[in-house]
């Protein structure tokens, strides 16, 4: 199952998001595992991937969701083993399907050996300077350190105690209080990651995810965050050094006969420093968020793909795409709502929306993203068309974010609940029937959303996912990075609540591929002559016109 790109598979490759704990349940306890994930391989062949990306499966204590790891070389007992990750790694291989792990370097758990370890030494020891300890400001030291905020709100710093009882220093956190950042200026950390690629990377492991990837290096001096930082003046965000680490991780990847791939999370607006990640000797691709926060709007979207393609050629790197993730309010959802952009500072409970636009808008962007050049990433259960949950009760929500936030916020479990994959049954699938209850509970309707229910419904979004990635694959215009906005489709001008673009170079009709985006409230007429390939809409309905929030591919 190649891309067409064997040697650099990562530049188009469709990548699928496995969000472990909530993707299938193998042995009944309620929480899903490498053994439910073996099982359904073959479910992810059939849709048409060419990667998986697993979100931490390491020994945690899961404040965070995994992202707090207590040891990157074990998989957590609740997932399984690691023979058990060494066995899927190589048997999704021979489906074709490649492995992307997931390494969190900023931050470590609190019940990591390192941190317990400082912990014990006390104040001035080197374990502690793997970390940043500090002592407080103010009389007895009692005021923090800085007035930096947590991505989690709140603060950044909490207070240690001494064996004697008495009120201690403190340690930095950029996220919860159970995730100490380590320190990337220690010679330690440094070795310890690069042995962690090594790790992985021995086990077959194809490429590496880096969680925070631009919040790493810290200024060692501390300050408080300026009002307006220039480029590269944030003290913990984007900081010069964090190139160093990234070219020492290159060298490891393309140490490797198949060479590994580094895909990294950078958040960051300035797309100039954004793409400083991704030069040749760095990161192979990021994550582009920029278009997964945009609203529902042509000339909104039409920017970011044209500011993405833009920073990314100088460097040569592949842009990537992505709609949703397992921090983001699902795209149905989403896009059903006055303000269809995303902001994490913007979630809140009771936010109204129309779930049948938002499936349909969902179902346009997905044949929108796929069209586009680079690399395309689906988070499980978007093929499903799913919408984020937001009825959960309060006593289940366990991500931080709400509690941080004093229950304003209601977190992002409600895009984390597990897969429904039959009609009917105790879990719809998830797990055995009999089984224990799925850690978050699903939706009394979602046996209707489920695998079973929408394999062979042709116009189920499971169904239209399937042609999508199968047509992506097959059709040669949009293997390579040839694009271009058109000004007309046919004899008509695009209007401004259109998208349309034209992939392959266009030395011949039949090597064209177009795809037209109707974002606008009237239907747009398909030129005369056009052969339609696909579209987002019901597939048993030939088309003439792009209805509202419809997305058509056509050969010209």
């Amino acid at each position: 199952m190649s891309t067409g790109y064997e040697a650099e598979w990562w530049r188009s490759a469709v990548i699928y998001q496995v969000y472990p704990r909530s993707f299938a349940d193998g042995n009944g306890d309620g929480t899903g595992d490498l053994a439910g994930v073996r099982s359904r391989l073959g479910y992810l062949r059939d849709l048409g991937v060419d990667a998986i990306w697993f979100t931490p499966w390491y020994v945690s204590p899961l404040a965070d969701g995994g992202y707090d790891v207590a040891d990157y070389r074990a998989i957590d007992p609740q997932f399984g083993t690691l023979a058990e990750a060494e066995a899927l790694i190589a048997e999704a291989r021979e489906l074709g399907i490649r492995t992307i792990v997931d390494v969190v370097p900023n931050h470590v758990s609190d019940e990591h050996p390192w941190f317990r370890a400082a912990l014990a030494a006390g104040p001035g020891s080197p374990e502690r300077e793997r970390f940043w300890f500090r002592p407080g400001r103010g009389e007895g030291g009692a005021e923090l350190p800085t007035r930096w905020v947590s991505d989690f709100q709140g603060t950044t710093w909490t207070r240690t105690t001494n064996p004697d009882g008495t009120p201690g220093e403190w340690y930095l956190h950029l996220f919860a209080p159970s995730q100490p950042d380590l320190n990337w200026d220690h010679p330690d950390v440094r070795r310890e990651h690069e042995e962690i690629l090594r790790f992985w990377f021995d086990r077959g492991a194809a490429g590496i995810r880096i969680d925070s990837a631009a919040l790493l290096v810290k200024d060692p001096e501390l300050p408080e965050v300026p009002e307006h930082p220039g480029p590269g003046e944030h003290p913990h965000v984007d900081r010069d050094a964090l190139h160093d680490v990234y070219r020492s991780w290159r060298a490891v990847a393309d140490s490797y006969d198949e060479p590994r791939v580094l895909v990294g999370e950078v958040w960051l607006p300035d797309t100039a420093r954004f793409t400083r990640f991704l030069r040749p000797d760095e990161m192979h691709t990021a994550f582009n968020f920029d278009f997964m926060a945009r609203p529902w709007d042509a000339k909104a979207l039409r920017e970011s793909v044209t500011t993405t393609l833009d920073a990314h050629a100088p460097v040569g790197a592949p842009a990537t795409w992505v709609l949703s993730n397992h921090d983001v309010t699902r795209p149905v959802t989403r896009y059903g709502r006055q303000d269809s952009s995303f902001a994490f500072t913007a979630k809140r409970f009771g936010t109204p929306t129309d779930l049948v636009t938002g499936l349909r808008r969902a179902r346009a962007a997905a044949l929108l993203v796929a069209a586009l050049p680079g690399a395309l990433y689906v988070y499980q259960g978007d093929e499903l068309g799913l919408p984020e949950v937001e009825d959960l009760p309060l006593d289940v929500i366990q991500d931080p974010m709400h509690d941080r936030s004093g229950g304003v916020d209601p977190g992002r479990d409600g895009c984390r609940v597990p897969l429904p994959w039959t009609r009917a049954g105790s879990a719809f699938g998830f797990g055995p029937d009999g089984g224990s209850a799925p850690w978050l509970p699903q939706p009394a309707s979602w046996g209707d959303l489920s695998v079973e229910a929408q394999d062979g419904d042709p116009a189920s979004t499971l169904s239209l996912y399937r042609r999508t990635l199968a047509a992506r694959r097959a059709e040669p215009a949009l293997h390579g990075g040839a694009f271009r906005w058109l000004d007309a489709v046919g004899e008509a001008a695009v209007g401004d609540d259109v998208l349309a673009f034209a992939r392959g170079d266009g030395a011949a009709r039949d090597d064209a591929l177009v795809c037209v985006v109707n974002l606008g409230p009237e239907p747009v007429a398909l030129p005369g002559g056009a052969r339609v390939l696909l579209h987002s809409g019901d597939p048993r309905e030939a088309l003439d016109q792009v209805p509202t929030d419809v997305a058509v591919w056509f050969r010209p």
